[in-house]
């Protein structure tokens, strides 16, 4: 048994304490995420939740340490049963939402309508959702000019990419990863460098690759063909289609070793015709200089663009993240209705319990007088 009252708080006793609070105080929800940046991120996304009468609050997973991460953050509160309508988890969906319960953890983060998870693989995924990668380089470089299209480049790697990625799902589901680990699969489809004149050339060198291992894996696996298609039509029915594959590849990856090597070269390359500008533009040397400096501390760098990027919230994976928060709101609702309805206000009957009559005080003795 826990020693210490923090190690026992769980959603029944946040929901007591919000039940003390006077009538027109707020709600108070309680969210465990897994490290800083999910702090930022998940901040933004249930801003747009709250309400006069409903809060969040997101707190980091560990009390007593500074440990983080996923498993961190459902150990916490999962294993002792401790969510509920005024503690959740938001927490990467990593592989769980698409293995759905064929495993013991998967069961678990599936089937508790308590853990909102992103459906895609991580935060990173929707911070480099592809529609909302011209304005990041924008806010990063101030500089509008289109250099390329992100949203065609994305759609074309996601294809190159989704038969490859069935084949990583497909041995997870079959329990059979050891020829073909998730490391593996990342590092067939990383790239090394981008031109930003020439990014199709990036492509090739990722879908021979990509070939290579397929054949690979074909001639190692020849029974896997009816299975394989079926993990294909079980990912379709998930909501997954050839052009969005980039979103449910690990975050760190698509993150590190395919935005940024393609948007650093970009932006590097906006912001030197921008300085370009400027030196051509500018009447004497003072002014050259003030419009530079300016200039160099208005940009900014692009992995910290991409970090605080909110353009994402029209993705259609988020929008069962909001589903799944919605749910979240209405279960502590009903939970408030009904603490409302089971208690009933003690009445006070005093004044009738002491209804009986008052004993009568004997008259006081007259005094004699004195002779």
């Amino acid at each position: 048994m826990s020693k210490r009252l923090t190690q026992n708080l769980n959603s029944a006793y946040l929901e007591a304490a919000n039940h003390l609070r006077p009538n027109n105080a707020r709600r108070r929800i309680v969210a465990y995420v897994e490290s800083y940046d999910d702090v930022a991120f998940w901040r933004g996304v249930l801003d747009d939740f709250e309400t006069p009468e409903l809060f969040f609050e997101v707190k980091l997973p560990g009390r007593d340490s500074l440990q983080k991460g996923k498993r961190q953050a459902l150990s916490n509160v999962l294993s002792a049963n401790q969510l509920g309508c005024a503690m959740i988890a938001c927490v990467d969906a990593d592989y769980d939402y698409l293995l759905q319960n064929t495993t013991a953890a998967s069961h678990t983060f599936n089937s508790s309508p308590y853990v909102v998870h992103t459906v895609v693989y991580a935060i990173e995924n929707y911070q480099c959702y592809a529609p909302s990668l011209h304005q990041s380089v924008v806010t990063a470089t101030l500089n509008d000019r289109p250099i390329m299209d992100y949203e065609a480049f994305l759609r074309e790697y996601s294809q190159i990419i989704w038969p490859l990625f069935l084949w990583n799902i497909w041995g997870y589901l079959h329990d059979d990863i050891k020829d073909f680990t998730m490391l593996d699969f990342c590092g067939f489809i990383s790239f090394r460098d981008i031109s930003p004149y020439h990014p199709e050339l990036a492509l090739a060198s990722v879908r021979r690759r990509v070939n290579q291992k397929m054949a690979w894996m074909q001639q190692k696996h020849p029974e896997a063909k009816k299975s394989y298609a079926k993990v294909k039509q079980k990912m379709r029915d998930l909501g997954l289609t050839p052009d969005t594959t980039y979103l449910y590849i690990q975050g760190h990856t698509l993150f590190e070793n395919v935005i940024m090597p393609l948007l650093e070269p970009i932006c590097t390359m906006l912001r030197k015709e921008r300085e370009r500008e400027i030196k051509q533009l500018a009447v004497h040397n003072q002014q050259r200089q003030c419009e530079l400096s300016a200039y160099q501390h208005a940009v900014m760098p692009i992995d910290q663009v991409l970090k605080k990027n909110t353009d994402f919230k029209s993705a259609p994976p988020f929008q069962l993240v909001r589903a799944a928060i919605l749910r979240v709101i209405e279960l502590n609702h009903t939970n408030t209705e009904q603490n409302e309805t089971d208690t009933t206000p003690a009445t006070s009957n005093s004044m009738s319990a002491h209804s009986t009559d008052t004993p009568a005080v004997p008259p006081l003795r007259e005094r004699p007088n004195s002779i």
